[in-house]
């Protein structure tokens, strides 16, 4: 399974190269994916069908995490609906979109990428790799959603499908780690044959009954907002701003399947749960009316099909919830066709809008008459929504209603449940499921005669014709769910060994029944939907009437408009622009809360910490030029000479580090308190020179009270730290454990990239992030804009001031310089020939012609030889990066982007992939998430190598920081070398005419 998921994500990331070679065409090739996947899948039918496939890949065993699959009878069903329908959806898109749209490779790869993740979700056997894939769709949807990037609708829905979504998948997870502890596991088929156990009454497990009961209620939650159950049902209507392909994908046969998935999941395990049938039988039979009295009054068909689709998720909920066999048979069915006829109907309506540009039933007339085949491909949908005979709708819903009407006399697993569903409630469901049935019949007549119908008054709409191959995805799934109609044998087939989970069943699907009391409600419902559709002028007017009931949306957004109030309130009183009162804020609680702590706990300092014996004199007399730096740093009245003190004390601790024995340390803080030196420098050039003391009298007491008992806190708390350790520490270990299991002598390097490669690769995601945000706020433009060739750059012209005399600044000397600079090809350092004599420096040139190879020779060495001695990919990278900048401050922006022309976003993305990549390829050989192995080979001239493949993490780390600085030199060198010469070309320009005016 895991090789299937890793081949529609490898595919999806590789997406915009595909589509820059083959346009939209490329959608065939990505559509390929989950077809091959698909036939895969049924090639392991036997194997699901007999006992289940599992794959399961350690992942953090002492928390009893890992990445589990399972492919079972629920998980394959599922798989062929994501997988067969994705295909399709993908191939549909090579005719729906233009050859000349933005961001078709982009949009292809996470269409697929989604596909991937809903498999991974439905085949997940581990509560936790099942959120991961939950919230990944939640992701993926969030980019899908708001496609039209330009459009405010398509950015606001996308916005608001993320946060109702992201928001239950947060109650999902408390839920899910609540049931995972309860039950000591959290593989998923485990916590199932245990649920009776789990849910026992017995008074020892009074405890471990509530915890998992509550832990089903935050589950359901999550479900019900990815479903778009009542409350939650307004972001599925206002997702419609997506593309049709991403309507009939996510929102008919795939993501808002998660939560009904997720439900028919755990029901037969948890349905006996307090709240369980309350909640899924309520909830789901108010979002099936709400929804259908809602796609009653909407003109668009796309809108009418969204809340359509609202109704029939509620009608799936209630019914894979109920937990009994009957009715997890029967919702299986249901989920099948709906999947059918729903994405059939979704892929017709971006035909009707592809090719007149209208959605609306009061501009639609005439259609049937100009595209025959598309009509009956429609009608056989909707009337296959509606519950008509011979199709797959009319079938799964007789079972329903024949799985609820016997549900009072219910048999579970292991006997009989009682009545599950009995007396009045059982009369009320029902009567909820006949109306919603019959609003279903009355949209889905509103939708063919609002879409295909002639309208008196209107003439025929203009319908361009369409190929084949556009009507073919949605005929394909039409023509299914009429087979499925009239041979239901093998749903019933795939569908029952998952209700045989719950107990024994007694219903059976086919085409025909009878005339018994299913029959008599789905007439019923016929019979009023037909009313409703034909008195549908009165309706709508009726429904205009009472327009002013409670709207979910309009809760939704006064609540996000009370919390941006909120935000703004509490922004305007903290947010000041004053660098005291932030420093003072956070100083000051950083203070009380430890100091708190300690008064209340009063914690013994062991003894010896007062005084402690610095082993050398030269550290106490570096202790003393640190404390020289910081208060130098304090009184500076000058921005360049505090920084540089601020080094002084940097510089100082990585001596102290070397003195100590930590030669990696020291060699770290001395790199990077270089980089940050320079990066300091670069950007005080848009500052003045001068420190302005902006906080006197009163407040410069303040200061020193805050300072003094902020360093006498941590100072305390460092002291009492070290006395509060009761158990050996595990880094004595680390020795022997950097040796025997990451095969390396270096215990710092060892520790960072194979013993605790979580926090390391933690830290690099983190940096990723800043730097991604921080290159947000400084690059206005593009940020990997190039400055181009340098060979059409004028000889001298960098740096210099246009409209400015040469012979003012230099003369002679200039002269002769700019003549020196007239080359004939550009040499190694352009600065040579690009940057104005009077900004070059010779001297510079020369070392940074000597230095600057050997420094990335070195920095080469560095991260090699870093597992058995000082060094890694961290240090290695930064002395890639003062390798660069050096040649930077030598020749300017333009020699920055001949030594470096490739973009640091991409940079960064490959040095996190990288390191994600030696995080995963051990799970494909059974092995852990950054587990290591240990290669010894003879090469020649090398002789004996021991390679261990934590260096492959070491090398992500290596491009991550490489990438970091030269985003830092490129926002804080070239941009505001730029914005320096800019500004001085218009003062040079305003000069001109006061120079006029005074000759």
């Amino acid at each position: 399974m895991v090789p299937v998921l890793a081949l529609h994500f490898a595919v999806a990331a590789g997406a915009p190269w595909i589509f820059r070679r083959w346009g939209r065409a490329s959608f065939l090739l990505l559509a390929a994916v989950p077809a091959l996947s698909l036939a895969w899948l049924a090639l392991q039918h036997d194997a699901a069908y007999t006992g289940g496939l599992e794959e399961t890949y350690s992942y953090i065993p002492a928390l009893r995490l890992d990445f589990a699959f399972r492919l079972d009878p629920l998980a394959w069903v599922m798989g062929v609906l994501i997988l067969g329908i994705g295909a399709l959806v993908l191939a549909y898109c090579a005719r729906y979109f233009k050859e000349d749209d933005d961001g078709l490779g982009g949009f292809g790869g996470q269409l697929l990428a989604f596909a991937g993740a809903m498999l991974g979700l439905v085949v997940a056997d581990d509560l936790i790799a099942l959120f991961v894939f939950w919230e990944l769709t939640s992701v993926l949807s969030f980019l899908l959603i708001g496609f039209a990037r330009t459009r405010l609708a398509a950015r606001r829905s996308a916005i608001q499908a993320l946060i109702v979504t992201t928001a239950g998948g947060l109650a999902m997870f408390v839920g899910l780690v609540l049931i995972g502890n309860a039950a000591g596991t959290y593989r998923i088929s485990a916590i199932l044959a245990r649920a009776g156990e789990l849910l026992s009454s017995s008074p020892a497990a009074t405890s471990t009954s509530g915890a998992v009961a509550v832990g089903a209620l935050l589950v359901l939650v999550g479900a019900l907002s990815k479903s778009a159950l009542v409350p939650f049902h307004f972001w599925l209507p206002g997702a419609m701003a997506a593309p049709a392909p991403v309507s009939a994908y996510l929102h008919a046969a795939a993501m808002v399947k998660a939560g009904v998935y997720l439900v028919a999941r755990l029901a037969p395990g948890f349905a006996d749960t307090p709240y369980w049938r309350p909640v899924v039988l309520g909830f789901g039979v108010a979002t099936l009316l709400v929804g259908g009295y809602r796609a009653l009054r909407q003109t668009d068909i796309k809108l009418l099909l969204a809340y359509g689709t609202v109704s029939q998720l509620g009608f799936m909920v209630a019914v894979v919830g109920l937990g009994t066999p009957d009715a997890a048979l029967a919702g299986l069915a249901l989920v099948v066709a709906h999947a059918l006829f729903k994405a059939t109907l979704f892929l017709v309506v971006g035909i009707v809008d592809h090719q007149t540009g209208t959605r609306d039933v009061r501009r639609l007339s005439g259609l049937f008459r100009q595209s025959r085949a598309l009509g009956v491909v429609a009608i056989l949908a909707a009337a296959s929504m509606a519950g008509l005979p011979l199709l797959g709708g009319f079938v799964a819903k007789e079972t329903v209603f024949a799985a609820f009407a016997g549900a009072g006399n219910a048999a579970g697993a292991g006997g009989a449940r009682g009545d599950v569903l009995a007396g009045v409630w059982a009369a009320v469901v029902l009567a909820g499921f006949v109306l919603g049935s019959a609003l279903t019949v009355a949209y889905s007549a509103r939708f063919v005669w609002g879409a295909f119908a002639r309208k008196p008054g209107l003439p025929d709409t203009p319908f361009k014709p369409i190929t084949p191959l556009f009507v073919a995805p949605p005929a394909v799934l039409a023509a299914l769910g009429l087979v499925y109609g009239l041979w239901p044998a093998p749903v019933e087939a795939w569908a029952s060994p998952h209700a045989d989970t719950a107990g024994q069943v007694s219903e059976h699907l086919a085409a025909w029944h009878g005339f018994d009391l299913p029959f008599a409600l789905s007439a019923t419902a016929w019979a009023i939907g037909g009313i409703l559709f034909w008195a549908r002028g009165i309706v709508y007017r009726l429904q205009v009437a009472v327009s002013g009931l409670p709207d979910a949306e309009r809760v939704y957004r006064a609540t996000v408009g009370a919390i941006d109030d909120l935000a703004i309130w509490v922004t305007g009183r903290t947010q000041r622009g004053s660098l005291f009162f932030y420093l003072a804020v956070i100083l000051s609680v950083a203070t009380a809360v430890p100091l708190v702590v300690m008064l209340v706990t009063r914690p013994s300092i062991p003894g010896g910490t007062f005084f402690v014996d610095p082993g050398s004199p030269l550290q106490a007399v570096i202790g003393v030029g640190i404390v020289i730096g910081a208060l130098a740093a304090v009184r500076a009245n000058k921005r360049f000479l505090a920084v540089l003190m601020v080094s002084v004390t940097g510089y100082g601790i990585a001596l102290i580090f070397a003195l100590q024995g930590a030669p990696d340390l020291a060699m770290t803080q001395l790199l990077v308190e270089t980089i940050v030196l320079v990066a300091f420098v670069l950007g005080m050039r848009r500052l003045p020179a001068q420190l302005r003391d902006r906080t006197g009298g009163a407040y410069r007491v303040v200061r020193v009270i805050i300072a003094v008992l902020f360093g006498a806190v941590v100072v305390f708390a460092g002291m009492f730290a070290m006395g509060a350790r009761t158990a050996e520490p595990i880094s004595l270990r680390f020795p022997e454990l950097a040796y025997t299991q990451g095969g390396g002598a270096n215990i710092v390097n060892v520790a960072l990239v194979d013993l605790r490669a979580w926090d390391t690769f933690g830290e690099i995601s983190v940096l990723v992030l800043a730097a991604t945000g921080i290159a947000s706020l400084i690059f206005i433009r593009h940020r990997g804009r190039g400055l181009g060739p340098t060979r059409d750059v004028e000889t001298g012209s960098v740096g210099r001031v246009r409209g400015v005399d040469p012979s003012t600044r230099g003369g002679a000397e200039l002269a002769v310089a700019r003549t020196f600079a007239s080359v004939e090809r550009d040499p190694w350092l352009v600065a040579g020939r690009t940057l104005a004599p009077e900004r070059r420096s010779i001297i510079f040139e020369v070392i940074t012609r000597l230095v600057f190879h050997s420094m990335v020779l070195f920095s080469i060495y560095l991260l090699l030889a870093g597992h058995n001695a000082p060094g890694g990919g961290f240090a290695g990278g930064l002395v890639a990066g003062l390798a660069l900048t050096i040649r930077y401050l030598a020749g300017g922006r333009f020699e920055l982007y001949e030594a470096a022309p490739i973009n640091p976003g991409r940079l960064l993305g490959a040095g996190l992939a990288t390191a994600a990549l030696a995080a995963a390829v051990p799970l494909l050989s059974g092995g852990r998430v950054f587990e290591s192995a240990i290669i010894t080979l003879w090469l020649p001239v090398f002789g004996d190598v021991k390679f261990v493949t934590s260096t492959i993490f070491d090398v992500g780390v290596y491009l991550i920081v490489v990438a970091l600085v030269i985003d830092v030199l490129r926002s804080l060198g070239s941009r505001i070398d730029e914005q320096i010469e800019e500004g001085a070309q218009t003062e040079a320009m305003r000069a001109r005419p006061r120079e006029r005016e005074r000759a």
